[in-house]
């Protein structure tokens, strides 16, 4: 990838993939593959779900580019993250009405995020914050731990949070806001300090 890409913007890249340029599609998913595979695997909390709905999400999106119905000039990000979210969404859908067996994980998202320059004590810390992070996650109510996500994961605003979800911007701020106080609540309780 040349420097040229990543300084085009994503409605640039997507042109430029639309006129042949499969570089620029790779440019764009490079850009935003972390954010949007990190965002899949809170909400579904399994790294080989979330590998394969995070395909899914690039299946479609190409489809659409490719067959030139894209239409959201400029919001590249929240686009691909609702196709993620509403992926995610089937997925629940289908688990319920034909409930699986979910294997143990072994792989983690944390262990393919790399942070420069940390020595081994560091990279310790941070996977320990992490998967406190991860366990207090998941202990909050699914609409809370969406909101959290999209909003911290994704970097999605609150209105493009209540346009995913189905719901008001005061129910999504109100969603953060308790989320973050039992988040708080229970770093005083475990004593936890991130």
């Amino acid at each position: 990838m040349t420097n040229s890409y990543r300084n085009l913007s994503d409605q640039a890249l997507i042109a430029a993939y639309q006129r042949g340029d499969d570089e620029a599609l790779n440019e764009l998913i490079q850009r935003h593959k972390d954010r949007l595979y990190t965002a899949i695997y809170l909400l579904v909390r399994d790294a080989h779900l979330a590998e394969d709905i995070f395909q899914d999400t690039f299946i479609k999106i190409i489809d659409t580019l490719r067959a030139d119905k894209y239409m959201e000039k400029g919001k590249f990000l929240p686009w691909a993250m609702r196709i993620a979210h509403n992926l995610c969404v089937d997925h629940f859908r289908r688990a319920r009405r034909s409930p699986m067996m979910h294997s143990t994980e072994e792989h983690d998202v944390f262990n393919f995020i790399r942070f420069p320059g940390s020595n081994a004590e560091e990279e310790m810390m941070t996977r320990q914050s992490h998967h406190y992070v991860r366990e207090m996650l998941d202990q909050l109510p699914p609409e809370q731990r969406e909101v959290i996500i999209l909003r911290h994961y994704a970097d999605l605003s609150f209105k493009e949070i209540a346009a995913l979800t189905n719901v008001s911007i005061n129910t999504a701020l109100g969603r953060m806001r308790y989320g973050l106080i039992n988040l708080r609540k229970m770093m005083l309780e475990k004593q936890i300090c991130l």
